[in-house]
């Protein structure tokens, strides 16, 4: 049964002295339940999974022709899905015979980027990339891509498996969540207190790492407390707005800020900055080294847990391709995705891009993103 989002996240788990997890742990905007990795850092196992996604309805023979993909983000004009963009221009030139461009919405507007995706399917693409803002919402239309038989791939944020064929995971969420809670806990001890910004509570992503962080924080920081967890679209100023609001209401009680998205995470760094709490409260999330550089450098911020995005752009137009050319088909095992190698399906029909990567003060320069 899911859990109410309001209640649970809404109006914040204040606990007090209790654990933060001690009330039934959230699982996000969906059924799954959670699958906290080992306290000791002991690699999680993947059981092996029947093929659950979905295919194009009398797909017309691509192997090996030209194929057009359209990819449609969860928003343009972010530095995140650029540099998606980036990674999706360089595997289209190395393959050759894939012709790629980006377009979507402005904002993180699932209704928006429901328009788009109808009027490219009325155009005709061969392909379809994307990185849902709601994983049910965006199902019909993937749905009607797949029965006008065009090829559709998601990455970054998933959609239902029935609604695509793969998805191209950066990286799985139980592993983001302990590197993020892990980071955190460096900083500001295994009793310390921390708020979230978040998009919004029912983005299938962030939802995810979400329910995964407070599952795992239970498991292995149970005297952590998780005061609140906010709401701040993928909008600059509405997050910088909101971590003020919680260095405010929290004060002291306050010891560290997560941001969800790439855009939270360095408005929340800002707010710290301003507020003068650099070094009292820690900022921990999800951003591009390009914005958290001169947090980083100001050391207001120590650790920004990512993946490298361009390689994920990257990997998901290498999985396009070989779905088109039928080598990526149902009981595949893996990808050959170029320079990434060869890459894990897991989960049925997802394809890992790797573990999260951690950048700090010593390796961030070497980033450009």
């Amino acid at each position: 049964m899911k859990k109410t989002l309001f209640t649970l996240l809404g109006l914040g788990v204040l606990l007090g002295s209790t654990s933060a997890m001690a009330q039934s742990a959230w699982d996000g905007g969906d059924d799954l339940p959670t699958s906290p990795l080992a306290c000791d850092g002991t690699p999680g196992t993947v059981a092996a999974k029947d093929y659950d996604g979905a295919q194009p309805t009398n797909a017309p023979d691509r192997a090996g022709k030209p194929i057009t993909l359209i990819d449609i983000p969860k928003l343009i004009g972010v530095g995140y899905f650029g540099a998606t963009t980036k990674g999706m221009q360089e595997a289209a030139k190395e393959l050759g015979n894939v012709e790629v461009t980006t377009d979507g919405p402005t904002k993180a507007n699932i209704d928006e980027q429901i328009t788009f995706l109808d009027n490219y399917i009325t155009r005709g693409v061969d392909g379809i990339l994307f990185a849902a803002n709601d994983t049910v919402a965006i199902a019909p239309v993937l749905k009607k891509a797949l029965e006008a038989g065009i090829n559709v791939i998601g990455y970054d944020s998933n959609s239902t498996p029935d609604s695509r064929e793969w998805f191209v995971n950066q990286a799985e969420f139980n592993g983001v969540a302990k590197s993020l809670i892990d980071n955190i806990a460096k900083e500001i001890g295994e009793d310390g207190s921390f708020a979230i910004v978040t998009s919004t509570f029912t983005t299938p992503n962030q939802a995810r790492w979400i329910a995964e962080m407070g599952a795992y924080a239970a498991q292995c920081y149970p005297n952590m407390k998780w005061l609140e967890t906010v709401e701040a679209q993928e909008d600059n100023i509405l997050s910088f707005n909101q971590a003020s609001t919680l260095i405010n209401k929290y004060g002291e009680d306050l010891d560290g800020i997560f941001g969800m998205t790439s855009i939270a995470t360095p408005a929340a760094a800002e707010a710290v900055t301003q507020a003068g709490m650099c070094g009292k409260i820690a900022v921990v999330g999800l951003a591009t080294p390009n914005a958290m550089r001169p947090y980083v450098k100001a050391d207001c911020v120590k650790s920004v847990v990512l993946w490298n995005p361009v390689d994920l752009g990257y990997a998901a137009v290498y999985a396009a391709r070989a779905a088109a050319d039928g080598k990526l088909k149902p009981g595949s095992t893996e990808l050959e995705a170029g320079k990434l190698g060869k890459l894990q399906v897991v989960n049925g029909s997802e394809i890992l891009l790797g573990p999260p990567f951690v950048f700090d003060k010593s390796n961030i320069d070497d980033f450009d993103f």
